[in-house]
């Protein structure tokens, strides 16, 4: 039974929903993609909690919508091509001219949903239409973490077709569930404009495909390991073990493709800045001439230097944290002249991790990314 047959039975309707990387998965992966923002699209970090919170809408919408389910995997192996060359026709008027509608439905249309989703977002860059931009760039980074999920690009998908029954649920919801604490990423700024993203969705499906055997292949041992539990603290951990180099390197990787995404989208939408006056003010000013912190990794204490070109009438400098809540406001909505500025940071006991020291006015945004080790 296919998979969007299945939807239609609302009690595993939900539970699908539950599954489809869990919530912690899609949550960590929008949240973790901010962590990948350069120094251009630093003003977004006030995305981080909407993109963190509405990382699952698109499951919720499964229920309500009958077009949605097909869009969160494609089962790529079903198509000879991708049996022989390992690609399949990638146009999507080509596949559906090839191979009929109903037909490329009923296999999964993840990657042409990748590619809709993300051209909704460059265009609502370009009318910058925030509200269903930030709305957007979540459901793009739940597209994007199905075609990270190897479950979610073969037909095997629950490994019903080798005796592994349950496995999806079993790996991205109950393990990850267990073990998302460990699957660490401090983000990677060197983003790359997308030349191709249509290719760019293929390839990381492409490559993604060759885990679903490594996970089958750990489910096995993980279930022999447990005495042939599937349910028990042992099965869970051995399936951990087995498979935690791989899946890190997945959550990693769709994070970073989610930074890259949004940035291409902003790039190609003309690069507005995400500002008060962004409907007016389509470039960054040159008001905030330099910006440094020292030290940085910080241990008790660091110095925040600034240096202003012009006057200002509405000053801003704030500490936030990767969720993109405020941990403390040094400046607001202050008037500030033109010269040089030093202010020092108390880290006053915070936990060590990623921190980012944000300086805005009414026309700029900068931000460095800060290391706290103590």
């Amino acid at each position: 039974m296919k998979k969007q047959q299945i939807y239609t039975y609302s009690i595993i309707s939900i539970a699908i929903i539950l599954i489809s990387w869990g919530s912690t998965g899609h949550k960590m992966i929008n949240q973790k993609a901010t962590l990948s923002f350069n120094q251009q699209m630093m003003q977004f970090l006030v995305w981080t909690s909407d993109l963190t919170n509405h990382a699952s809408d698109a499951d919720y919408r499964k229920d309500s919508d009958t077009s949605e389910a097909p869009k969160h995997y494609i089962d790529i192996d079903t198509y000879q091509d991708f049996v022989v060359d390992h690609r399949i026709l990638q146009d999507w008027d080509s596949i559906i001219n090839a191979f009929g509608y109903s037909s490329v439905i009923n296999e999964g249309i993840l990657p042409w949903a990748t590619v809709t989703t993300y051209d909704t977002l460059k265009n609502c860059f370009a009318r910058q239409d925030w509200n269903k931009a930030i709305l957007t760039a979540a459901d793009l980074g739940h597209y994007v973490a199905d075609g990270h999920m190897p479950m979610h690009i073969t037909k095997n998908y629950n490994g019903q077709l080798t005796g592994n029954t349950g496995i999806h649920s079993r790996y991205e919801s109950t393990m990850i569930g267990n073990y998302s604490t460990q699957i660490v990423y401090s983000g990677d700024t060197n983003l790359q404009v997308i030349q191709n993203v249509n290719q760019y969705v293929f390839n990381y499906i492409y490559n993604n495909y060759k885990y679903k055997d490594s996970i089958l292949i750990a489910d096995n041992l993980a279930k022999t390991a447990a005495g042939g539990s599937t349910s028990s603290s042992v099965y869970t951990q051995n399936l951990w073990n087995k498979t935690k180099g791989f899946t890190t390197i997945l959550f990693q990787n769709a994070s970073h493709a989610l930074a890259e995404l949004i940035y291409t989208a902003w790039v190609n939408g003309g690069s507005p800045a995400y500002t008060p006056n962004a409907i007016t003010e389509n470039k960054i000013s040159n008001e905030i001439s330099e910006f440094h912190v020292f030290p940085n990794p910080i241990s008790d204490f660091t110095n925040i230097n600034f240096s202003l070109k012009e006057n200002i009438d509405n000053l801003q400098l704030s500490i936030i944290d990767q969720n993109g809540k405020t941990i403390k406001t040094l400046i607001n909505n202050n008037k500030y002249i033109a010269g040089n500025y030093n202010f020092t940071w108390q880290t006053e006991n915070l936990a060590k991790g990623n921190y980012f020291c944000v300086l805005r006015t009414a026309k700029s945004l900068k931000s460095i990314k800060l290391l706290l080790v103590n």
